[in-house]
């Protein structure tokens, strides 16, 4: 399993985002790996109207029908045809940890799947008392490199995470500068069940080519 988070990158917003995503539906295809194409909630309408993979958004807010100017409603999203949400990601921290409980409630109140980010065994330790779909540990440093992946520098993080989710019965997802076969190869060795990424794909020059290496890591 492969998150493909297209953050607000160029390539990865309106009529590109719909490009890519119809490369990512060859890649499906011709690999068998699922893969998970992450959108802006702005364009998650237009991706599932587009293609038969599951679509996610980037974020939600735990808000309800009301006076939440600039909100994501959960609601909204889903009606759109989102499957599920990512949380707490490095770039949308929510900080307060209740805000995110309510967070995950709300998304599992609607039908959404969720993903929650940690940035330490800490706070993954709290994360997966929430019994999100699936948590992630992303150490913050080594978000968006292009020559050093978690897997490659910290694999006693990945086992460590990979503990504590088996422990609450949560499977993991990993990410954090993932960009080869190796990097994926060897977080599924260590315990998780797929990984995350964005840079990777989403600005490469052929995300197609990039997504075929990637799913090697599977064999």
């Amino acid at each position: 399993m492969i998150f493909v988070n297209f953050k607000t990158f160029e390539g990865g917003t309106g009529e590109k985002g719909l490009a890519l995503i119809k490369t990512i539906e060859s890649v499906v295809l011709t690999s068998g790996v699922k893969i998970i194409p992450v959108v802006q909630a702005s364009d998650v309408k237009e991706a599932t109207l587009a293609s038969k993979l599951e679509i996610w958004v980037q974020n939600i807010d735990p808000v309800t029908f009301g006076a939440h100017t600039g909100g994501i409603l959960p609601e909204a999203v889903y009606e759109d045809g989102a499957s599920g949400t990512f949380l707490n990601h490095s770039e949308a921290k929510v900080g307060d940890f209740e805000k995110l409980k309510a967070s995950v409630e709300r998304a599992s109140d609607v039908g959404l799947k969720t993903l929650v980010f940690a940035s330490d065994a800490r706070e993954l330790a709290q994360i997966v008392t929430l019994k999100p779909t699936f948590a992630s540990y992303e150490p913050q440093e080594l978000i968006g490199s292009r020559e050093t992946s978690v897997a490659q520098a910290h694999p006693d993080i990945i086992s460590q995470a990979s503990e504590i989710c088996k422990n609450a019965g949560i499977p993991l997802i990993v990410g954090a500068g993932i960009h080869s076969r190796d990097d994926v190869k060897m977080s599924l060795e260590l315990g998780a069940v797929g990984v995350a990424l964005a840079t990777d794909v989403v600005t490469a020059v052929d995300p197609k080519a990039e997504l075929l290496e990637l799913v090697e890591g599977f064999k």
